[in-house]
């Protein structure tokens, strides 16, 4: 089994930390992982992209042309992105900030309103927090409980006061289809 993934947004939206987070579960997970990221120099309010490549054996490359699943935090990206998307594969989308929009009918798309999930929280620099347990409801292939683990160890001892907030976000995220919030 192998699977790529694109995540993408505006610099400032935690991309390349849910990219970070996101390698670290799979690897926790004890599977094979490659995370590549890509931003402008201009960075926060730029486009702020990652790949992230998993595999139960070696990973065959680094950079796909098409992935399994694009998930987008803001409309730039889902207008980037959605054609990225192999046929049959599935875009995650922040309803926040993408309109629910369905413009190729071979892919399965799948809003959440991670950015108002997020400030219901308090604070919506956990929207990426958020997508991450969306995403983890949506794919088989990607564990909660490493997911867990994986925010525990990139945000360590020096951020351990976000823990809290940042594993609520997760559960939210996870939560979000099944409440139809």
């Amino acid at each position: 089994m192998e699977r790529n993934f694109i995540l993408a947004g505006f610099g400032g939206q935690g991309i390349l930390l849910a990219g970070t987070i996101l390698a670290n579960s799979f690897m926790l997970d004890g599977k094979n992982v490659t995370w590549y990221p890509c931003y402008g120099a201009e960075m926060r309010g730029g486009t702020v992209n990652c790949e992230i490549v998993v595999s139960d054996t070696e990973v065959s490359s680094v950079h796909k042309k098409d992935c399994d699943c694009a998930l987008v935090l803001n409309q730039q990206s889902f207008d980037r992105f959605v054609k990225n998307v192999k046929s049959g594969g599935t875009i995650v989308a922040n309803s926040t900030l993408v309109a629910e929009t369905r413009p190729r009918d071979d892919i399965n798309y799948i809003f959440a309103p991670m950015g108002e999930i997020a400030n219901k929280l308090g604070s919506n620099k956990v929207t990426n927090v958020v997508s991450l347990g969306v995403l983890a409801s949506v794919f088989d292939v990607l564990s909660k409980d490493a997911l867990k683990l994986a925010i525990e160890k990139v945000l360590g001892a020096k951020k351990h006061e976000l823990l809290p907030l940042n594993m609520k976000a997760l559960e939210c995220g996870y939560d979000a289809l099944t409440l139809n919030v």
